[in-house]
């Protein structure tokens, strides 16, 4: 690697690091984290903070010292996605680049959205030096909600359980286990926090009555909450009709909206799973959260309608029950959590 690839990669790093203080805020929109350079020292940084907010550059070139401002002309913008050059929410981000008299800018990824690309070339038009491509694969990692919702038209899906160390859900049907202890639950109040929706089914509703909150994890947004209720048969009492959080109810049936709850009437066929996801997308949901129960999740993978697996297993050994998902995938990551192990998969090959 030369010595100028590793620059830009360490930087392109920071880039990455600032761009996830925007987790749960920015959503529909992409992380981005950006840093000015100037003589190897970073004089700006900043980060996409809020949906509709400043992007990462704006606060970035304004985040520069009034004594460093001279410096900007001879100084490198990173960025880890191509600048937009469109008016949006905000003005284009190219326009402040330039007019900031900056002439070098590297970023990792090319914004894949058809309305927001273009940045790179219109740069190079006014004679500005754009490199791009750095530690690319871990830009898409980043913003692999973001990805997905430009390219597949649907939301960043997760499938996320846990089970026993034999493998099951549950001992019986109709009864709750917890499986995992405290800083697994901890986690997975973080991870609620990091999307923008959590879906379960009607049986996981019903039986566990679960909150489907962050309530250990007080950063971030509450992710809207989904649930599948066909014949709209659920208590009113459950905890997913409370006030804690927002509520979308998929039926068949009519039902008027109350406060924090709404309801989409759509039918319960063979495409179920599609149409979810469909009214999802139109509603700007960038990823959800699949929690169960068994039959839920099972549903997604036999559809391959995933794209991230989180699997927890305990140390219990249950004997007999409901068993999990059987679940191939790439392994991306293991890790202990206390007395729990947790494994992340990705699909075997591209999915829906």
């Amino acid at each position: 690697m030369s010595a100028e690839n590793h620059t830009h990669e360490r930087f392109m790093q920071r880039c990455f690091d600032l761009a996830l203080n925007g987790a749960g805020n920015v959503a529909p929109n992409p992380l981005v984290g950006a840093v000015v350079v100037h003589e190897g020292k970073i004089i700006g940084e900043g980060y996409h903070a809020v949906y509709g907010g400043p992007h990462a550059e704006v606060n970035t070139i304004n985040s520069v010292l009034s004594e460093n401002k001279a410096l900007l002309p001879h100084s490198t913008l990173y960025i880890n996605l191509e600048p937009c050059c469109h008016f949006g929410k905000t003005p284009p981000c190219t326009d402040l680049i330039i007019q900031a008299g900056i002439r070098k800018i590297v970023f990792s990824n090319q914004d894949p959205n058809p309305v927001s690309s273009g940045g790179a070339v219109l740069l190079r038009s006014v004679g500005c030096e754009v490199t791009t491509g750095i530690l690319e694969q871990q830009g898409a990692w980043l913003n692999r909600r973001f990805f997905t919702r430009i390219i597949k038209k649907r939301p960043y899906i997760i499938l996320k359980w846990a089970q026993s160390a034999d493998g099951f859900f549950t001992r019986k049907a109709k009864e709750q286990h917890w499986i995992t202890g405290e800083q697994s639950k901890r986690l997975a109040h973080r991870w609620r926090s990091e999307e923008a929706a959590i879906l379960c089914g009607t049986n996981t509703a019903a039986v566990d009555n679960p909150q489907l909150t962050n309530r250990l994890w007080l950063q971030g947004k509450q992710p809207l909450r989904v649930v599948l209720d066909r014949t709209l048969r659920l208590s009113s009492n459950l905890h997913v009709f409370d006030s804690a959080a927002q509520t979308f109810v998929f039926t068949e049936k009519q039902k008027a909206d109350s406060a924090n709850v709404r309801y989409a009437q759509i039918p319960f066929d063979e495409n179920l799973l599609n149409t979810v996801l469909q009214r999802l997308f139109e509603m700007g949901i960038l990823s959800v959260l699949v929690e169960g129960g068994a039959r839920l999740l099972t549903s997604f993978i036999q559809e391959n309608l995933w794209d991230e697996a989180r699997i927890f297993t305990g140390s219990a050994w249950f004997g007999e029950g409901i068993s999990a998902p059987a679940l191939k995938g790439n392994s991306i990551a293991e890790e202990k959590c206390s007395n729990d192990n947790l494994k992340i998969l990705t699909p075997l090959s591209t999915n829906n």
